[in-house]
């Protein structure tokens, strides 16, 4: 059943636009739903059509009919998924390598989003569907922490703080060469203009990007780093790597994988993606703005490499 709202406009809010107006009244709502709901009629005030930038008048009162959130086209799948936080407003989950966070082209089924309808009971709804709102995406082949919101306003929010630079990611990963920590990457990154399927800080139109490079443990001919970034540029940590000249052990788009290594180096040619892992992640939360903060040990695939260079580079008795 539809739900009716009735909210009236204080005089602070004389000469706002209307959808302005309702966003800040109407927090568990995203502004672009309060737009579709104005064009569609749901609306109702003292004026005869209403658009979202019609300006409101203190005293007039806007009446809307919320449609329930629609169910989703995207189907449940009871696939294994990791959660390792969940209350009203987000899920944490660590997810594995291997599973593409949203169905797209060449990946209908088998994402995150699927597995997320199937395990999660309670959403109530993103952009008016019933759908879990992803807020930051993982690539494919990275393992590690992320967070999902279960309902508009936590959607908006944590969406601000990403935007604003506002959440805390570190990431391990295993890297060809020396790094030390300290080293700073600060380049803008876009798509790359020889491949349409690859980023670059070479390209045309890019964006601005920074990652930091916060402890790293040295081993012969690599080095396993802690890398924080604030951005959240597509592939950025492989590309940055990259482009000093450092790429990510087994990341075969940025020319990570070498076909002869040293024989105390054979453990990374097991090595099925590329070495990285989003080991931890804080944020403020959405509803009661307490800073919650989550950590990822290395998964067993990334341990076992770790632990065969160390053991084969050990100094003899």
């Amino acid at each position: 059943m539809p739900r009716l709202k009735v909210v009236q406009v204080e005089p602070e809010h004389e000469g706002s636009r209307l959808d302005s107006f309702l966003a800040t009244v109407l927090p568990d709502h995203s502004r672009s739903q309060l737009q579709r709901l104005i064009r569609d009629g749901r609306v109702a005030g003292p004026a005869g059509a209403l658009r979202p930038s019609t300006p409101v008048k203190a005293g007039q009162t806007f009446t809307l009919d919320i449609p329930p959130a629609a169910p989703t086209s995207i189907e449940p799948e009871p696939l294994p998924l990791r959660i390792v936080f969940e209350d009203a407003d987000v899920v944490v989950l660590d997810k594995p390598a291997g599973m593409v966070v949203h169905p797209g082209a060449g990946h209908p089924g088998g994402t995150v989003v699927n597995a997320l309808l199937h395990h999660v009971k309670d959403l109530s709804g993103i952009g008016g569907e019933l759908r879990p709102g992803i807020v930051h995406r993982l690539d494919r082949g990275t393992s590690g922490l992320m967070v999902v919101a279960k309902n508009d306003a936590a959607h908006q929010e944590l969406a601000r703080q990403f935007h604003d630079r506002e959440v805390d990611k570190e990431y391990v990963a295993l890297v060809w060469g020396v790094v030390h920590a300290g080293r700073r990457i600060d380049a803008a990154i876009g798509r790359d203009p020889g491949d349409r399927q690859k980023m670059s800080t070479r390209a045309r139109r890019a964006r601005s990007a920074v990652t930091r490079v916060t402890w790293a443990r040295h081993f012969k001919g690599v080095t396993l780093l802690k890398v924080a970034i604030a951005t959240g540029r597509t592939h950025q940590i492989r590309v940055h790597l990259s482009a000093i000249g450092h790429p990510i052990v087994g990341d075969r788009t940025y020319g990570g994988v070498h076909r002869r290594v040293a024989q105390d180096l054979r453990a990374v040619q097991r090595l099925e993606r590329p070495f990285l892992h989003a080991a931890r992640l804080a944020f403020t939360h959405p509803a009661d703005g307490r800073q919650v903060e989550f950590d990822s040990p290395l998964p067993p695939d990334l341990e076992a490499v770790i632990d065969e260079i160390a053991a084969a580079q050990a100094p003899g008795p």
